[in-house]
């Protein structure tokens, strides 16, 4: 059985080769839509079968671009799968529409991105680029340290994204973990005789973290949401009756796309629990969210609270048994105010802790961090501590709690 993870790795490109990127990523969503274009017959017929396409266009998109053969191939295999994920919600006489690329995103197998411990050889239309990643000082039980720099993780296929509002290259380098093979090794993989915590810290750059390093990005959400923003613009502008129709269909489209997206994020943090065998998965209070993360909106509210529900109930069908706090007795939430300025190492809260959306620095003891992995560890050790004073209260104070963190577990003490 596999484990595959995604770990969000910010990269340092120099001026000279941003360009270079910038043009392999729109020669690649040329590609993909061209793709698409060939798979999707609006009268009916629609080719998911990948390899059959990549045959029939893979030497006309070579020819007319500058992009090397992986990147060309990556590109059809993407968009024959999209078109399959389409076809996959027609039977279930789902509204969908043919796929459309316009995120500014890229994929790379392992042939055409070489990684190393502190960076990354990339293929574009202009031969082969290095950039450094950018990495805490100290690595030390970070997502980096397990990841990047550990044996049990082999690199799998990654997804290049730039973000033009803050000029920035961004790599989710995906990996995988044969977990029989490692699991079978570890001497102390039996059931815990002791409550573990998984954190998880909600944001809008990612999704959701987990106190074990695994992150799920909101880009792709976000993409769609700018995608049916502009689409429900577009039909109420031309205020027919045809037009109010077609957007209650887009509007319904939107929110299942949502649903389902949402569905697999909550189905993989369970999965991540049972992993790491906790008994516990920590949220944060979701009643300020709004007010405490930056550029948060009602729709980032939304997907807050679906998610939370879908984590809820699904975690009662795997019997995750806790101590009942607030929301649920399997889901346990907790203020949202201190987590993202609060030093998960030390325990120092200032607001200079977090001076940009993505980087932690503690102003105390220099801890350094992805600010929303530091976040899902305080959300867990908040957690750990409540349960343990309620252990103390009920007489049951010989109880510990631990925090699943990526490089194994964290006891707490109150």
């Amino acid at each position: 059985m596999e484990a595959r993870r995604a770990l969000p790795v910010k990269l340092l490109v120099a001026d000279s080769d941003s360009d270079a990127l910038l043009e392999t990523i729109d020669q690649y969503k040329h590609c993909a839509n061209a793709t698409s274009d060939h798979c999707w017959d609006d009268n009916g017929y629609k080719k998911t079968a990948k390899y059959a396409v990549k045959d029939e266009l893979y030497h006309d998109l070579k020819a007319e671009h500058d992009l090397t053969a992986n990147l060309v191939q990556q590109a059809i295999f993407q968009a024959v799968e999209a078109v399959k994920a389409g076809v996959e919600r027609l039977e279930k006489n789902e509204d969908t529409s043919q796929p459309e690329f316009t995120a500014d995103t890229a994929r790379y197998d392992k042939r055409a991105a070489t990684f190393h411990d502190d960076h990354v050889s990339l293929s574009t239309v202009d031969g082969r680029i290095e950039a450094d990643y950018v990495l805490p000082v100290d690595e030390t039980n970070t997502p980096f340290e397990e990841y990047l720099n550990g044996d049990e993780w082999e690199f799998r296929t990654s997804t290049l994204h730039y973000k033009p509002f803050d000029d920035e290259f961004w790599l989710h380098i995906g990996f995988k973990r044969n977990k029989e093979a490692t699991d079978s090794t570890q001497p102390d993989a039996a059931v815990p005789e002791h409550n573990t915590v998984l954190g998880i810290d909600l944001g809008v750059e990612n999704l959701a973290v987990a106190s074990t390093g695994t992150f799920w990005t909101g880009d792709e959400l976000d993409h769609w949401h700018r995608e049916f923003q502009q689409r429900r613009g577009d039909l109420q502008q031309a205020g027919s009756q045809e037009a109010h129709r077609t957007l209650q269909r887009v509007s319904k489209k939107e929110t299942a796309y949502y649903k389902q997206y949402l569905h697999i994020v909550a189905n993989e943090i369970i999965e991540e629990a049972v992993e790491h065998d906790c008994s516990i998965i920590a949220f944060e209070d979701l009643t300020d969210i709004r007010k405490r993360a930056q550029g948060a909106t009602w729709h980032h509210r939304w997907r807050f609270n679906r998610l939370y529900e879908y984590v809820e109930y699904k975690a009662k069908a795997y019997g995750i048994d806790v101590e009942e706090l607030e929301r649920s007795p399997q889901v346990k939430t907790v203020p949202a105010y201190y987590t993202s300025q609060r030093c998960s190492s030390c325990g120092f809260i200032h607001e200079d802790n977090r001076p940009t959306q993505e980087y932690f620095e503690c102003q105390k003891c220099g801890y350094e961090n992805h600010a929303d992995y530091n976040a899902s560890k305080n959300v867990a050790v908040r957690c750990c501590r409540r349960l343990l004073r309620r252990n103390q209260t009920g007489g049951d104070g010989g109880a510990s709690v631990n925090i699943a963190l990526n490089g194994g577990t964290m006891t707490v003490n109150v």
